[in-house]
């Protein structure tokens, strides 16, 4: 079982940049689609991005297309999400999201989740 850890939360001003880590322990994350999910107070959870085991594939939300990226570092064992031109919207906890072990389609159903990392984005 894939044990995720998120990073790289934290404030910024509305325009900034973060870029979230995912990183997996007790086993490798080689072989699971990979995403993120984000959940702001009082709203349902909201799919974010993800990518396929070899990164060959990517799935955005239409809310964060152009802005942000999802990449993956197998070597690593670390899922990434560049997230640039930040708005106030994008204020939630971000859950890094996995599925497998192994090579699954898309649309994904996630079976193991982190903790999650907030970001908060002020005007």
């Amino acid at each position: 079982q894939a044990q995720l850890v998120e990073s790289g939360g934290g404030s910024v001003q509305a325009g900034g940049s973060l870029r979230l880590s995912c990183a997996a322990s007790g086993r490798t994350l080689r072989n699971y689609a990979m995403g993120w999910v984000r959940q702001a107070p009082g709203k349902e959870r909201e799919f974010v991005a993800a990518i396929n085991w070899n990164g060959s594939s990517t799935h955005y939300a239409d809310s964060v297309k152009g802005r942000f990226t999802i990449s993956r570092d197998n070597a690593k064992n670390t899922v990434y999400l560049r997230m640039n031109s930040l708005k106030p919207d994008d204020t939630s906890v971000y859950y890094c999201a996995a599925e497998g072990p192994y090579h699954s389609s898309w649309p994904y159903e996630f079976d193991y989740w982190g903790q999650g990392t907030q970001v908060t984005v002020s005007s």
